[in-house]
């Protein structure tokens, strides 16, 4: 038995808004209520370490592996194995253009193994939750970087 969390959004914005949203880490605190900390080279085989939000008051630290990264387009990561294959996942973000000034922004994470029962019945809801408030907060980002002409992740960071 396994998770499977799929989300996905249309956004009033260039794909390349968008993937400069998702693969601008260090902004993560900024605006995405999940992943509160994010930091990687995003280079296959190289971690990603997070800070994730599941409750209110506490954000754990994750530590996975960077699995793919197909620039512009699709980058996944995840844990490869846990010993006696207790727990695998696998978190993708995808972005495909649909026109000039708007694409659709995929978000899928599947959780996988003996102990993934134990994680769905007690996390299950809350990583339902996350996954849907990051997704919705990356349309809500990349749009406001649209009506911000001339603003880059990095610019609103920097409070320009």
């Amino acid at each position: 038995m396994s998770i499977v969390i799929d989300a996905t959004v249309e956004i009033d914005a260039a794909d390349s808004i968008v993937w400069d949203v998702i693969t601008d880490l260090r902004s993560y605190p900024e605006w995405n209520p999940f992943v509160v900390e994010c930091d990687s080279s995003l280079k296959v085989g190289e971690p990603i370490d997070m800070r994730v939000r599941l409750f209110d008051t506490f954000s754990q630290p994750q530590r996975e592996i960077i699995f793919e990264h197909d620039p512009g387009t699709r980058f996944c990561y995840g844990l490869a194995g846990a010993p006696f294959g207790s727990i695998r996942s696998r978190r993708c973000h995808e972005v495909r253009p649909i026109d000039a000034g708007r694409c659709e922004y995929r978000s899928h994470f599947e959780l996988s193994g003996w102990l993934s029962p134990v994680v769905s019945a007690l996390l299950g809801t809350r990583l339902r939750r996350g996954f849907h408030a990051m997704t919705e907060s990356v349309r809500e980002r990349s749009e406001q970087l649209v009506e911000s002409p001339g603003a880059s992740s990095a610019d609103t960071r920097d409070g320009r």
